[in-house]
């Protein structure tokens, strides 16, 4: 079974956004639960925080409210890639955080959960090679700000309006990939059903043994993260799907 960092606070509607709603965690966790197990997140530090965004950004989101629900995705995060370095592990956590940059944030976003993740690993020389894939259906701004910088992150979003194609895309991108740990981005909104009307269910899964290969191949390790996703009915099952794929 692979290991999926949640805690139960995650089930707690902190703001107005979709990506709190409520019902939104509960259907995802009532579709995986009898086929995974679960660890419980623990929050980031504020040193792994303060690596990635700087004292006036965190400053803000103290301010404004959610802080302890952001430090707890965050620290979700770091678990998940951790894990991450000896078997494919799944963060179910929530506020997203693809959309935050060192200084701000928008989009449901508050603190770059994927940023937090892979500098701690660097800071720590768990890793050398991280590459950071995001199949969200938004561009994911903030990872691209903090992380296409550093000369150990390669980061890329797959963007295409055609199904096919943007299987395509994620084929050659992981055949072509070196690194030693795989991070994925996983927004679902861009499933048929949901925002973006474009992917099945199995591409998912399709996904997931995408990146599976190229870990394999690399004798390296993968996580996931959660991001978007909205549509209740289809959510678990598209998140079960990608967990199937990097299972092998």
């Amino acid at each position: 079974m692979m290991k999926v960092i949640f805690h139960e606070d995650f089930y707690q509607v902190y703001t107005s956004d979709p990506a709190a709603e409520k019902g939104r965690m509960e259907a995802i966790v009532q579709t995986i639960q009898s086929r995974v197990e679960f660890v419980t997140a623990v929050p980031a530090t504020q040193a792994q925080i303060s690596a990635v965004h700087t004292q006036s950004h965190i400053e803000h989101v103290r301010r404004i409210g959610p802080y302890s629900m952001a430090a707890l995705a965050a620290g979700g995060a770091v678990q998940a890639a951790t894990l991450g370095l000896t078997e494919p592990c799944f963060g179910l956590i929530r506020p997203p955080g693809h959309h935050a940059s060192a200084h701000s944030s928008w989009g449901f976003c508050y603190f770059n959960n994927m940023a937090i993740a892979l500098e701690s690993l660097k800071q720590s020389n768990k890793i050398q090679e991280a590459y950071v894939l995001d199949i969200d259906l938004h561009y994911g701004d903030g990872n691209v700000n903090i992380l296409s910088s550093k000369d150990y992150v390669t980061v890329c979003n797959i963007d295409s309006f055609d199904r096919s194609a943007y299987i395509d895309r994620v084929t050659r991108e992981m055949e072509g990939c070196g690194a030693d740990l795989i991070g994925i981005s996983a927004g679902f909104d861009n499933h048929k059903d949901d925002w973006g009307g474009l992917l099945t269910t199995e591409d998912y899964q399709t996904i997931g043994q995408r990146v599976k290969s190229a870990l394999d191949r690399n004798g390296g390790g993968c996580f996931a993260i959660l991001e978007g996703g909205y549509n209740h009915n289809v959510l678990g099952e598209n998140v079960m799907a990608l967990i199937d794929g990097l299972s092998g």
